[in-house]
């Protein structure tokens, strides 16, 4: 797929598989995407069962926080039929990309994804200036679902850190989101 939707780089996502919604960064390194998947996630789970994954463009904060911490209900997918198979990707998505999904290496803790793309449709022509809050956001929710696992003081720091520039950085989803961060966060120090 030439001038794909994706570029060189990590990616972040909301990645879909079926009815299901997670953050994800989609690795594009020499025209070749990969995932790295930590093993006992429903994405993960699914991905190795069905063999496909779907990367969501979506400028909303509050859908990433809400993905990576939660499931999204059911209407907020749609369904596309991709080379006989049905897939779901988020009804709300500015663009998508489809992609085969194969595992191609794994370890104790994670699985290796080569992604082959198979279609990508872009749904919105919208321009998103930089915005620090929306990409803070995005920092903190990655530190957050780290956090949850280890506690890391060093890890709850960067995590305020990164709310504090949503709130001084964006608009009013950004500071949504970061209100719902640090209600996750008080609640896993309790």
């Amino acid at each position: 797929m030439q001038d794909s939707i994706l570029h060189e780089g990590i990616n972040e996502v909301i990645g879909t598989t079926r009815l299901n919604a997670a953050p994800m960064g989609v690795i594009l390194r020499g025209g070749r995407y990969t995932l790295a998947l930590f093993k006992g996630s429903h994405t993960a789970e699914n991905i190795v069962r069905d063999g496909w994954f779907i990367a969501n463009l979506i400028h909303d904060p509050v859908i990433y926080v809400e993905s990576a911490f939660g499931d999204l209900t059911d209407d907020v997918f749609t369904t596309e039929i991709i080379d006989s198979t049905e897939m779901h990707r988020l009804a709300a998505a500015e663009a998508w990309v489809a992609f085969r999904a194969e595992v191609i290496g794994q370890s104790s803790e994670a699985y290796s994804i080569l992604l082959t793309p198979l279609r990508e449709e872009i749904l919105a022509r919208s321009i998103h200036p930089v915005n620090r809050g929306f990409n803070a956001i995005i920092e903190a929710a990655v530190h957050a679902t780290r956090y949850i696992m280890n506690h890391d003081p060093e890890l709850e720091w960067l995590i305020r850190h990164h709310l504090a520039l949503a709130r001084k950085c964006g608009g009013e989803r950004e500071k949504q989101a970061a209100g719902m961060v640090e209600e996750l966060i008080r609640e896993e120090s309790l």
